[in-house]
């Protein structure tokens, strides 16, 4: 895996928006590996997290770096459509600076070292937009840069016994392609379907 701390979450930010652009209005309501999440909440989810990490790499702390993800079911504004593509772009962007993996930040209350917010991020973006596009049923291939920064960070998870961060992982074998490892290790089923 490449320097964890130079990862550009731009290919990754691309992928995630063109599977957004790629939800009808007929498929917000829709299930997701997320149990208690529809796609619109999904949708939800990812805004908030970009603005949420785009502001940890900023360090630019408040509501959007100290509120927990599961404080509130997220959901879609009106404007999502032109928001959502924003927000993944602006997210990158900010994460592109060096001076956003120095020293610690805060992502969902949680306090973590910078290059630690970063692979969180990768996270992010790999797992939903893999939930997104299965829940949707989009093609999916992930910028592989972020995705080995994902499976990284999740393995880390795994091997210090704690469980992913989505749930307790779900066995897949050694030989599966990178990104149902990554999908198991995270608590995903990789054979999910709606």
């Amino acid at each position: 895996m490449s320097d964890p701390t130079t990862l550009d979450l731009g290919p990754q930010a691309l992928v995630v928006a063109r599977l957004a652009e790629g939800v009808t209005d007929a498929q917000l309501g829709g299930p997701t590996p997320c149990p208690q999440y529809a796609v619109r909440h999904l949708l939800g989810h990812l805004a908030g997290l970009s603005v949420a990490f785009r502001d940890a790499a900023r360090k630019d702390f408040g509501p959007t770096t100290d509120t927990r993800p599961d404080a509130a079911l997220p959901d879609l504004g009106p404007g999502w459509r032109a928001e959502l593509p924003k927000a993944l772009e602006e997210l990158a962007d900010a994460w592109r600076d060096p001076a956003a993996t120095s020293g610690t930040t805060r992502a969902g209350s949680v306090d973590l070292p910078g290059a630690v917010a970063l692979a969180v991020a990768a996270d992010e973006l790999v797992v939903h937009g893999w939930d997104l596009a299965r829940a949707t049923g989009q093609e999916y291939v992930p910028d592989p840069a972020a995705l080995g920064a994902a499976h990284a960070f999740l393995l880390q998870v795994a091997q210090g016994g704690g469980e992913g961060p989505f749930g307790p992982p779900v066995p897949v074998p050694d030989d599966a392609p990178l990104l149902d490892r990554a999908v198991g290790l995270s608590g995903r089923d990789p054979h999910w379907t709606p």
